[in-house]
């Protein structure tokens, strides 16, 4: 080895040991600081689901699985189901107030206080679970929606998806408009106000009670999610006709929402991490969906659920009324019409890149599956 060479290794080793001894040097003056940034976090965080509905209600789990293993247990997030403190369907006004510091809810639940809140989650005919998180994270959706939570003392973070979901159950098959009138349908927020144009009758109903609603025909039909969470409620054997697909639930977000004051009261590093968790909750949702509702499917299927498509009659009066909806309120409502013209202009554009790679694609393989290929 020639003297330069050797001296070039010994000058890189020695160069090396000293920014190791300056770094673990940095490290201990620095261990003070880092302590103060990462202070001891204990939220409670209302669910708006109950525990038997593993995944969507597992979301809040994963979220505060996450922070506690990123900060060795210092930001612990308690997750508390529907009921244990306040009925799931008041979890975002819990947060809101301030009760707890934190919900894991689907926005449009407060459809009622306005119609705004449903945008975050989902509306009828907008956009698929994949084009609504490409609006949230890269078109402004978060930041446009967040403006909007402000004046409810809130800030929101996606924090899940369950995909399309499903049309729901009926005792009796849907093939045209018109037996859609008089129809009790267990189905609320911007949906239920859809359907109440084309003569149906919306109900609200709290999810342990429509198996024996639809059993005693104090309701002909209901929306629930999908198959994973349908299966466990036993729906097809009083329902049997299975509706797809759910066009007022295309791709809905689940969202944890933050009382803004505690939000703003982390430090930065708190907040970076909770975007980040959120996100990583947000996406293994609809992961777990995507693997568990085909398997679902199958077995409701082979249980006696028969699977029925909404016919093109009843979509396209169901699409007209929607948008007699949307018009209705982007002439009344300010905030509803900022939010919906930015979904707008995000859907068409995904729908148009849509019909190309991705719609050839899954429609070629689909069409393998059908004739037994796959």
């Amino acid at each position: 080895m020639t003297e330069s060479k050797e001296f070039g290794r010994r000058g890189f080793l020695t160069r090396a040991t000293l920014g190791g001894a300056v770094a673990a040097t940095g490290a201990t003056l620095a261990a003070p600081a880092i302590a103060q940034e990462m202070p001891e976090v204990r939220w409670r965080v209302a669910s708006a689901f109950p525990k038997s509905l593993d995944t969507i209600y597992g979301g809040a789990e994963t979220l505060s699985k996450y922070l506690s293993e990123a900060t060795g247990g210092k930001f612990q997030l308690q997750v508390f189901a529907a009921g244990e403190i306040v009925p799931g369907l008041q979890a975002q006004d819990a947060a809101s107030d301030g009760t707890v510091e934190a919900c894991h809810t689907v926005a449009y639940y407060s459809w009622g206080k306005d119609p705004t809140f449903a945008l975050g989650a989902a509306v009828p005919f907008a956009l698929s679970a994949r084009a609504h998180n490409a609006w949230q994270y890269y078109g402004g959706g978060i930041d446009l929606f967040n403006e909007f939570l402000a004046t409810y003392n809130l800030f929101g973070l996606p924090g899940g998806n369950t995909g399309a979901q499903m049309g729901g159950w009926f005792r009796k098959e849907i093939k045209t408009v018109a037996d859609l009138q008089g129809l009790k349908i267990r189905v609320g927020g911007f949906a239920g106000a859809v359907l109440s144009r084309l003569g149906a009758v919306p109900q609200q109903i709290a999810g342990g009670d429509i198996y024996p609603a639809l059993e005693k025909g104090t309701i002909d039909a209901s929306e629930w999610v999908g198959p994973y969470d349908d299966q466990k409620l036993g729906f097809f054997k009083v329902a049997p006709y299975y509706y797809y697909p759910g066009w007022w639930e295309g791709g809905p977000t689940v969202h944890f929402l933050f009382n803004k004051a505690k939000y703003e009261e982390l430090p930065d590093n708190y907040k970076a991490l909770l975007h980040t968790a959120a996100r990583a909750a947000d996406a293994d949702m609809l992961q777990k969906y995507d693997h568990l509702n085909p398997i679902a499917l199958k077995e409701l299927v082979a249980a006696g659920a028969q699977l029925r498509p909404f016919s093109q009659e009843v979509l396209d009066a169901c699409y007209k009324a929607s948008n007699e909806v949307y018009a209705e309120l982007e002439g009344s409502n300010p905030a509803f019409k900022k939010i919906w013209d930015s979904i707008k202009e995000a859907r068409a554009n995904w729908y148009l890149y849509n019909q190309t790679a991705e719609y050839t694609f899954d429609t070629f393989m689909m069409i393998q599956q059908r004739n037994k290929t796959l």
